[in-house]
């Protein structure tokens, strides 16, 4: 690297270096990113040259490289050393990965949404809401937060509404999680999830699950890398459909009692869909807690609405830096949101719903002798997850590749929407059983 290039650098690092730290590195690193200084392709410096032109120990810029590539602000690039990186995509990179070229089948069992003709009818909008006095207005309905916390699994500190579960997810996940910090989630999991903490430069570590859900040794082994943040869905699991007993509950919570300083986001993104009782670790860490209710799944995802439980010392400043921003999930919809919960006809559509629902998978499980779980959908194992794709393909079904549901090495699997399979069960899944059995050398080369 000729020397003019690398003082260059290093100057621009200098001066936008505050905290002589691995991290203050990375973030001066980041902002010579950010600033454009730092183009995409450029060379960094060796880490001893940096060290010393920075009075660092090599192990600290080490420690600072390691976070920047955590974040996926650099990499390393052969025999041109560390590079910075190409722009990364903020988007769900995996999601896109296991639904692309899925749209256009006959039956496509990729998408993981509910069944429209299974959604209640929504009511007129007009006359719903009135207008706020003030745009400081408690940020959640207070009679639609009164009937919220009748059925909430725990008495939460505060209740808010977010547009969304994903949305909930982000604004907890921003709060709680810095660049190198550490998460614990579920494997598999839910694909947005690890783009997520990929886009905040969090390390995920994958906790096995089985069918009643995380299992508390993976969790417990996973505590011991001093995570900040756990990720878990109680019920309906998405991919694989598992639930929380009574007793799963408390024995995650009696792992997680011994890191009191760790928080648990719970993820019930199947909410009143789902046929399981919901269990919460807030029942037994509600200081710990912060849970998640979606209502995508039930009343439709364009809603965009979920609740969010937690701590306030987690929640109050979430809603203040809110503020700053959209403020708050329109009053209109949480109106409507209140509408659909207390109407009857809308509380017997999704309890049709639900044991519809219900039925579709136990019927597609119990031909492919699979446990019969709950939710939408169901992780199918397979030979091969390519040629299980085409086998499916030729029949005219898409499914969801299992790849990108999981940290690290996985056996191969297909999450396949059996939600959406409202008639010729036994046919799909026959289908789903040919397919898995494809082998890999099925696939033309």
């Amino acid at each position: 690297m000729a020397e003019s290039y690398c003082h260059k650098v290093l100057d621009e690092v200098k001066h936008r270096l505050v905290d002589v730290s691995a991290r203050g590195l990375a973030e001066a690193i980041g902002r010579a990113v950010g600033d454009g200084a730092l183009t995409p392709g450029a060379r960094l410096p060796p880490v001893r040259k940096v060290a010393v032109a920075l009075q660092m120990s090599p192990t600290t810029v080490s420690a600072a490289w390691q976070l920047l590539r955590r974040s996926g602000t650099i990499r390393t690039d052969g025999r041109r050393g560390t590079i910075v990186a190409e722009d990364r995509l903020s988007g769900p990179g995996r999601y896109r990965a296991a639904l692309r070229g899925r749209s256009g089948f006959p039956l496509d069992l990729s998408t993981g949404v509910p069944d429209a003709s299974l959604l209640p009818l929504l009511p007129p909008l007009a006359g719903l809401s009135p207008a706020p006095t003030s745009y400081l207005d408690e940020p959640v309905l207070p009679a639609l937060a009164a009937l919220l916390r009748q059925s909430w699994p725990y008495p939460p500190e505060r209740l808010a509404i977010f547009d969304g579960a994903m949305d909930a997810i982000d604004h907890v996940a921003s709060a709680l999680l810095r660049l190198g910090d550490r998460a614990v989630v579920e494997n598999p999991c839910f694909p947005p999830l690890l783009d997520l903490l990929e886009a905040l430069g969090v390390q995920v570590i994958g906790a096995g699950t089985d069918e009643q859900g995380m299992r508390p040794d993976e969790l417990s082994a996973a505590l011991a890398h001093r995570p900040t943040a756990v990720f878990l869905q109680p019920r309906a699991h998405n991919p694989t459909g598992a639930s929380w007993s009574g007793s799963r509950a408390a024995s995650l919570a009696a792992v997680l009692a011994q890191t009191p300083q760790v928080y648990a986001v719970e993820d019930d993104s199947a909410g009143e869909v789902s046929s399981a009782e919901l269990f919460s670790l807030g029942s037994h860490l509600p200081r710990q807690t912060i849970h998640v209710r979606s209502f995508s799944k039930s009343h439709g995802p364009d809603l965009r609405l979920a609740a969010v439980g937690a701590p306030a010392a987690v929640l109050d400043p979430i809603l203040e830096r809110r503020l700053l921003g959209q403020g708050w999930t329109s009053r209109l919809l949480q109106h409507l949101l209140l509408a659909l919960l207390t109407d009857p006809a809308s509380i017997a559509a999704v309890e049709h719903a639900r044991t519809t629902y219900a039925a579709r998978r136990r019927a597609v499980a119990s031909a492919l002798s699979l446990p019969p779980g709950d939710g939408l959908n169901l992780w199918l194992p397979v030979a091969d997850e390519q040629a299980a794709l085409i086998s499916l393909a030729s029949a005219g079904i898409a499914a969801a590749a299992g790849a990108a549901f999981t940290v690290g090495p996985g056996s191969p699997h297909l999450r396949v929407t059996v939600g959406l399979i409202a008639a010729d069960h036994a046919a799909v899944a026959a289908r789903l059983a040919e397919a898995a059995r494809a082998p890999a050398q099925a696939v033309p080369r």
